[in-house]
């Protein structure tokens, strides 16, 4: 098999003692004893970026993005506490890349762990290179389809808008937004609003889920299988978009 930059990364991270590697907000993350040390970020809310996030030691955020910027950049969230973006399809070595990694580990992990280290980790270059749909899930040849059906039946409303908010595609009705199209690799879903009330109800069918950030102001999120029910999704998004919609909107949705 050729090896892919998601093995590379496991491997500059995994071989560190007592590492473990944990979901959070889609990303895999590293860890010793609880504290994080490196975040693998693709194409975090749309930006574009193949990076792994590192928790670098005092003052190497600024010097290395100042000095190289190609290979270096400040990350979201976390970059105000000083860790550092690297990117890690744009020429930078892989045992440069494994250094920085074990410099983020030695700052979060025990001294005892960090004194038993030896030698930073050799590996042999990924090769293989990340097909489109792999950085943006949203343009494999399925979302791309789901993403067309969910337009049209958002765009004949009243008075409705695509945009994209965190890299993702959403429809407004006025200024308000009142659905999302979320792709990952194994599941495409969409997001609507169900008031808080009703989510229990929504949740007892397992395709549902309640988001995280906007489930607790009553949004809930429905994972479309490889053939949605159109009817169904097209009654959760007038429902949405009624709540959202202005009095003259929904007086024209009532003509149509």
């Amino acid at each position: 098999m050729v090896k892919t930059i998601d093995q590379a990364v496991r491997e500059v991270c995994l071989w560190l003692p007592e590492t473990e590697e944990f979901l959070s907000h889609g990303s895999p993350n590293f860890r010793v004893r609880g504290k994080t040390f490196a975040t693998y970020s693709l194409n975090h809310h749309g930006d574009g970026r193949i990076a792994l996030w590192l928790n670098a030691p005092a003052g190497a955020q600024s010097l290395y993005v100042k000095q190289e910027p190609t290979h270096f950049f400040v990350p979201p969230y976390v970059g105000p506490r000083g860790w550092l973006g690297v990117h890690l399809d744009k020429g930078i070595s892989w045992s440069r890349v494994a250094s920085l990694v074990r410099e983020a580990y030695e700052k979060v992990a025990p001294a005892a762990l960090v004194k038993n280290l030896g030698p930073t980790i050799s590996i042999k270059p990924p090769i293989a290179k990340l097909k489109l749909e792999d950085i943006d899930p949203l343009q494999s040849r399925r979302a791309q389809s789901v993403l067309r059906e969910v337009r049209k039946l958002c765009l004949r409303l009243p008075e409705t808008t695509q945009a994209s908010a965190f890299g993702m595609p959403v429809w407004r009705a006025g200024k308000k937004t009142f659905a999302w199209l979320a792709a990952r690799k194994d599941h495409i879903s969409i997001l609507i609003w169900v008031g808080v009330e009703r989510q229990s109800l929504f949740t007892a069918d397992d395709r549902f889920s309640i988001p995280a950030y906007m489930g607790h102001n009553g949004w809930i999120a429905l994972k479309l299988g490889a053939k949605p029910n159109w009817r169904e999704v097209d009654a959760l998004l007038i429902d949405s978009y009624r709540h959202f919609a202005l009095k003259r909107m929904l007086d024209r949705l009532a003509i149509a």
